[in-house]
């Protein structure tokens, strides 16, 4: 329904005046997210409570007013634009870190906490906070449980649905829900917790995160591997991978990434190389002295060309300042791209980079490839110009074949950025109709009226 003046003015004396806005040019900074995609909301509405947050939930479904969630609006499927218009509810006011436990290993924080923060005060503690994807100094930890968002680290230590332990949340009738524990162990009636994670703002709106801490490692040691083919490194990950060694990050880089990171790396890169491989191991520092030794031999015996461990991490960091700085310099290519984050077995790696290579020359666009290898995850990003509308059309049918080859190799068409918005038509490609429908029926359990962002996961 219309934002009438009246909601407008509870909305305000619910928030306060200077945390609820529908002028336009303020309305337009929350239209979109990383994907591009705009559409105009009615309002912002910046609440600063879980109390606020069931007040607003409580007049908007009284009044059937579309409510959609948003952290830092850095996901790559649209799951934060108001594709139906109404209220979009940012949480930058609720970003407080509420309580360390060192003793029983969990941290209680707010939506809007950024997740570098996260892994800066836990660190400080001597503790460890592993999902880390590569917006972390922007994301929130609210978009990420929304998205289950990943990471390099995921290899070894699982993405964010792992270290959720408990939620609180509010659903769209404005009731509070208490999900999860806050120990280590916990199976009383349906797992809630995991259903509400990775559920993209469509069931609930989430005020307050539990989540699971481990030690910090000893050591940390990172590694360079070049290699002068893609195939060889894509096989080096499957053969590692087989190994008893599991390393927390296997990062793949193919050549035209190289070519766009060259200047943040610390070292020259020779022209015969084709594909870099960032490897990082953790643990005991005499166990990873010994790993990575049996790493490096290992990679050159599958063709590596050179093998270079980081001195210290400084050097480490330059690394993953490279890696981290790809998505941003990719329209250095072209003016627009479609960023799918594809899994695929790890024995399939060869396969699908493969596929990423016919897919650019069938279509005549860059293909750039790089991500998460050691767990199958790779982000191909399909260069075009929007502008062109042959491009477009090319683009569109490259992200069909790709999807269509993921899934062949018994993948998924994606691994941590969600369905959202960008992935809808697709989803019934990998999901049985019963599984939707069964889907559909848990969405209107949790909203009946449909007024938590509508127009997402499903056509």
């Amino acid at each position: 329904m219309e934002l009438t003046r009246s909601v407008f003015k509870h909305l305000q004396k619910i928030c306060g005046k200077a945390n609820v806005t529908k002028h336009k040019e303020e309305r337009l900074c929350y239209s979109y997210d990383a994907t591009g995609n705009s559409f105009l909301p009615d309002a912002i509405v910046f609440p600063g409570s879980e109390k606020e947050v069931s007040q607003i939930l409580s007049l908007a479904s009284k009044e059937e007013l579309i409510i959609v969630p948003r952290g830092a609006g850095s996901g790559m499927t649209g799951g934060s634009v108001p594709v139906k218009g109404g209220l979009v509810m940012v949480f930058s006011r609720m970003n407080k870190i509420i309580e360390i436990d060192e003793n029983n290993l969990f941290v209680k924080v707010q939506p809007g906490v950024i997740v570098s923060d996260i892994h800066k005060c836990v660190e400080e503690k001597g503790l460890f906070y592993p999902p880390d994807p590569a917006s972390s100094s922007v994301c929130t930890i609210g978009g990420n449980i929304g998205e289950c968002a990943g990471g390099p680290r995921a290899v070894k230590y699982g993405v964010t649905r792992d270290y959720v332990l408990g939620l609180s949340a509010v659903l769209p009738s404005g009731e509070f829900i208490q999900t999860g524990v806050t120990t280590a162990k916990g199976v009383a009636g349906y797992d809630l917790t995991r259903l509400i994670v990775g559920s993209e703002g469509t069931l609930a709106i989430v005020t307050e995160i539990t989540l699971k801490l481990l030690p910090k490692p000893e050591t940390i040691k990172t590694m360079a591997i070049f290699f002068d083919s893609t195939q060889k490194a894509a096989q080096t990950v499957s053969t590692i991978m087989r190994e008893a060694v599991i390393p927390r990050c296997v990062e793949y880089l193919d050549e035209a990434c190289l070519h766009l990171v060259k200047d943040y790396l610390s070292f020259d890169l020779p022209d015969s190389i084709k594909a870099l491989l960032i490897i990082e191991l953790d643990g005991n520092s005499g166990r990873v002295e010994k790993d990575a030794k049996n790493i490096k031999e290992l990679c050159v015996s599958q063709g590596a060309l050179d093998v270079v461990i980081a001195k210290d991490q400084t050097q480490a960091q330059t690394l993953w300042d490279a890696r981290k700085a790809l998505s941003p310099v990719l329209y250095k290519i072209a003016t627009n791209k479609i960023n799918e984050d594809i899994v695929v077995p790890i024995d399939k790696i060869p396969d699908i980079v493969q596929v990423t290579q016919n897919i650019q020359k069938t279509y005549g666009l860059k293909v750039v490839s790089f991500g998460h290898a050691g767990d199958g995850n790779i982000h191909c990003n399909i260069m075009y110009n929007k502008t062109d509308e042959n491009e477009s059309k090319r683009a569109i049918k490259a992200v069909d074949e790709l999807f269509t080859a993921t899934l062949a190799l018994g993948g998924t068409i994606t691994g941590e950025h969600g369905v959202g918005l960008t992935k809808m038509k697709y989803l019934p490609k990998e999901v049985g109709r019963t599984e939707i429908k069964i889907m559909k029926g848990i969405k209107k359990v949790f909203d009946p009226k449909n007024i938590l962002n509508p127009g997402k996961i499903f056509n």
